[in-house]
């Protein structure tokens, strides 16, 4: 019988006081009762809106059902035609814009819990290691893939399932990519990445660390290793600055940096040989979801005040709406309409406080927000003794530099066609490296396209 419920099921989490104060999973995940109360307020659409707006088109209605039926392993075999991370999307991606914004039941109250379904399912059949073998026909063409985040991962899945024989090479020692190095362990536990990379790996996909592409080895080379199609998902790695006065003194972190001592080298553990800086007054420019992340580790290793600064408001935010709630949940500041202007110091060295103006919306700009104006004489200082910069990276311009005949935009992403396509002869792109930092699902949503048009070009046939 239909759930009509005008609310989703409530996802369980740890309290705010406690896990403001350990990198535990925040989100505990639905019981067997809750996903299958949940999967009964799907109505099954017969057009299936939310499929729509998932850039992997995941069988929704297809999956809900077979949960409705008590089929977990069947619920993950319907999400695996087209999906290589569940486990994953189902914990980061954005799926109030995506999937369930187009959900019919969310059209006068809540859309069904199409995400928090997707993770009980995915970690569901981890637990009982229910997935069956799948055999696999080799058809002797090989593809490489760089990079083993999101998009390259994507990619590599789809292709391995195609009969490809796929290396991935990876520039760190690990791999996993932004998954491993960019998304904290409350938000998505490690262990749940590497358990994906098993499943990819047991496809038969090859990943390769410490291969660092237009160093170790150059797109000629792969090439001339018999490599007939390359996909680049190498991400963008490569941290934006504000360029203001203060940004070289100790205390001042990339978001980027600072996240990755903290989620790949876990210098939160009190023997890391990894160092971190322990501050009491922290503040995190930037109101994305690597904001957030920021700001919820510093919280973490102890702070007693965390500050987000944003020029815009709250209405503004690019965060996620769960990631910002959770936040605020566990005592994180929100400082709107404000912007750094200096960093500063007391002895000059060490960051001190930070200087920023006051905001105020004016205009449109051609995002189509409103454009912030400072106000003149607003001027105030924050309290700070470290300050973490969040406003976003581009591609690193490695591989560009190392390989003629591949062009990208003037801010570093590489130019691609609708396909993945480069102008680069059998090199195709996608992800961060071609669209600047973006979401995980939308770079799962290109590698699957790159890996499609591979397909076609190495058999003349389409991968349906």
């Amino acid at each position: 019988m239909a759930n009509m419920s005008q609310h989703k099921n409530e996802m369980p989490t740890q309290d705010p006081k406690v896990r403001s104060r350990n990198f535990n999973e925040v989100a505990l995940g639905y019981s067997k009762e809750q996903a299958l109360d949940e999967a009964q307020r799907c109505l099954n659409c017969k057009h299936k809106p939310c499929v729509s707006g998932c850039p992997v088109a995941i069988d929704i209605p297809g999956f809900i059902e077979k949960i409705r039926e008590n089929d977990f392993t069947g619920a993950y075999e319907v999400i695996s035609r087209t999906s290589s991370l569940p486990a994953i999307c189902g914990r980061v991606c954005p799926q109030e814009n995506q999937c369930e914004k187009y959900c019919v039941r969310g059209i006068k109250h809540e859309p069904v819990a199409i995400g928090r379904l997707e993770r009980f399912v995915a970690d569901y059949v981890m637990e009982h290691e229910q997935k069956h073998e799948q055999k696999i026909e080799k058809n002797g063409k090989k593809v490489a893939v760089i990079g083993s985040g999101p998009a390259g991962l994507s990619c590599a899945g789809v292709l391995a399932k195609l009969g490809y024989d796929v290396t991935v090479f990876e520039a760190l020692h690990v791999a996993g990519g932004v998954l491993m190095y960019g998304i904290p362990e409350f938000r998505l536990p490690k262990v749940i990445v590497q358990k994906e990379i098993e499943g990819l790996k047991e496809l038969g996909v090859k990943i390769e660390t410490n291969m660092v592409i237009g160093k170790t080895l150059s797109i000629d080379e792969l090439q001339e290793m018999g490599f007939e199609a390359i996909f680049i998902g190498s991400g963008a790695g490569l941290p934006k600055f504000m360029n203001i006065p203060g940004e070289n003194l100790n205390g001042v972190y990339s978001a980027n940096e600072f996240l990755t001592r903290i989620n790949l080298m876990k210098a939160y553990i009190d023997d890391s040989m990894t160092p971190i800086k322990r501050a009491k007054h922290v503040v995190v420019v930037g109101g994305g979801n690597v904001a957030m992340d920021a700001a919820r580790c510093a919280l973490r290793l102890g702070a007693e005040e965390v500050s987000i600064v944003y020029r815009r408001s709250e209405a503004e935010l690019p965060a996620r709406k769960e990631e910002v709630e959770h936040a605020k949940e566990e005592g994180i500041r929100f400082r709107l309409l404000t912007n750094p202007v200096e960093i500063l110091s007391d002895d000059g060295k060490n960051v001190s406080r930070i200087k920023c103006i006051e905001m105020e919306l004016g205009e449109p700009d051609a995002s189509g927000r409103r454009r912030p104006v400072e106000k003149k004489g607003s001027e105030f200082e924050i309290e700070a003794d470290c300050v973490i910069i969040a406003i976003g990276t581009v591609p690193n311009p490695l591989i560009k530099s190392t390989t003629k005949g591949l062009e990208t935009q003037k801010w570093g992403g590489i130019i691609a066609d609708e396909n993945g396509l480069t102008t680069r002869d059998s090199v195709y792109a996608g992800g961060d490296a071609v669209t600047g930092a973006a979401t995980v699902i939308l770079a799962m949503g290109a590698g699957k396209t790159a890996a499609e048009a591979i397909h076609k070009q190495l058999s003349g046939h389409s991968a349906e």
